[in-house]
């Protein structure tokens, strides 16, 4: 795997924890610059991406009860307002998933309330590789 591949599933990951990154500049660039063909690119970023949404899920599993403490990665009005999206719409809110602000919260809730595994990964990909793709078509000025 090139370097390219690597780097961009690498910040597509971290992008998808609570940790700060910008996954689609790096997606942006990559396209630009035409290291790899748009489909390896769009894939590298979503499974990473998708990736790290899994480590929310786990973190939401396994260490909910040290969600008052001061290095929990989301403040409680985050997970309150993410919880009460995913008690309104369920599993079906995972395909928001992409969004700003409210999509790495949500996964952490989904691993809160118990979202099976399989629902929570199919439904948080679908949502990552959209968002990818429709950053790689205007990367590429079809819109």
């Amino acid at each position: 795997m090139s370097s390219s591949l690597l780097g961009l599933f690498g910040i597509s990951f971290l992008a998808a924890t609570l940790l700060p990154a910008q996954s689609e500049l790096g997606l942006s660039s990559l396209i630009y610059l035409k290291t790899e063909p748009v489909v390896l690119l769009i894939f590298a970023a979503s499974l990473g991406n998708t990736l790290g949404s899994v480590v929310n899920w786990a973190i939401g599993r396994g260490a909910v009860r040290f969600s008052d403490a001061s290095w929990f990665p989301v403040k409680a009005d985050k997970l309150e307002k993410a919880t009460k999206w995913y008690h309104r719409y369920g599993r079906w809110s995972l395909l928001l998933s992409w969004a700003p602000v409210i999509g790495d919260p949500l996964t952490l809730a989904a691993g809160v309330l118990k979202e099976p595994f399989w629902p929570f990964f199919v439904l948080v990909a679908i949502a990552k590789t959209g968002r990818y793709i429709v950053v790689a078509l205007i990367a590429m000025n079809v819109f």
